[in-house]
């Protein structure tokens, strides 16, 4: 099998990748960029631990082969935060102490992340409803929740913030 080169945009910077046509996102994230925040867990779409944003929409990395990132943004936890400023997902996730083994935050914040850009102040229905796929081993569920709701207060703040600049 023959190498492509890919062309892309990895948490705001630009890069290129050599992959196979078989290579999944995943395995390129961790083995070729060393971002070892997107977790392997199940291996076939039913846990969660490997999701990413691509082009703003929540994806699992493990499903997606990285020949199809062409040209797109991919956001990894590690980009969530900039210019030294933690997204206000994961200071919420700090303040709630949403968090035990650490396996599955990754995800979760980026989840978080995806719905409050979506839904700016869900109820905690639509939140259990758009986390359902994101497993968490050590059943945390009870302070992510929280820190979800916490979140969209903290984002709507920051909005606020942001319009008086």
């Amino acid at each position: 099998m023959q190498k492509k080169t890919i062309l892309f945009s990895l948490n705001g910077e630009p890069r290129e990748w050599s992959v196979y046509p078989n290579e999944l996102l995943l395995n390129v994230l961790r083995e070729q960029e060393f971002l070892t925040g997107t977790k392997y867990g199940c291996g076939i779409g039913e846990c969660g631990a490997c999701t990413v944003h691509i082009n703003g929409e929540p994806i699992l990395s493990c499903l997606t082969l990285a020949i199809a990132c062409e040209g797109k943004e991919i956001l990894t936890i590690e980009g969530l935060a900039r210019e030294g400023k933690l997204d206000p997902v994961q200071i919420a996730f700090l303040d709630q102490t949403a968090f035990q083994c650490g396996f599955c935050t990754p995800d979760m914040i980026l989840m978080t992340r995806a719905l409050l850009n979506e839904i700016p102040n869900p109820t905690e229905e639509q939140v259990r409803d758009y986390l359902r796929g994101n497993l968490c081993r050590c059943t945390g569920y009870a302070s992510i929740m929280r820190a979800a709701l916490d979140a969209s207060v903290l984002n709507a703040h920051r909005s606020v913030q942001s319009n008086e600049e």
